[in-house]
């Protein structure tokens, strides 16, 4: 059974920095990538990474944000810089692999920026 444990969410002031670590369980994931949903918000994309190494970045989080995977672990990591309010939101890894039923996502990793 796959399981992905995310880590690294917490509270930073504006400005500041944080990284996100997902490491997934026991299979082959094609694309892996991060979510967010804030309060009374639908869940959206912040980043994902394919197998290959190619990211795709929501517009808002351009030149902050970097994604990157190590496939040997099967883990991919979100380095946040230059951190705003508006990034405030629950924050889900999500590992897809070669079939549309291999869609996994993890319990959610909170972030929090304020002053």
């Amino acid at each position: 059974q796959v399981q992905l444990g995310e880590s690294g969410g917490g509270l930073v002031q504006p400005g500041g920095s944080l990284r996100l670590s997902c490491a997934a369980s026991g299979s082959f994931f094609t694309t892996m990538g991060w979510y967010r949903r804030a309060p009374g918000q639908q869940r959206e994309l912040v980043a994902v990474i394919t197998r290959g190494g190619s990211t795709n970045y929501a517009d808002s989080v351009k030149g902050r944000f970097t994604i990157s995977r190590d496939n040997a672990k099967n883990t991919v990591y979100l380095q946040m810089n230059s951190l705003k309010p508006e990034d405030t939101a629950l924050y889900y890894c999500n590992a897809r692999g070669l079939t549309r039923s291999a869609d996994y996502w993890g319990q959610g990793t909170q972030v929090t920026v304020s002053s």
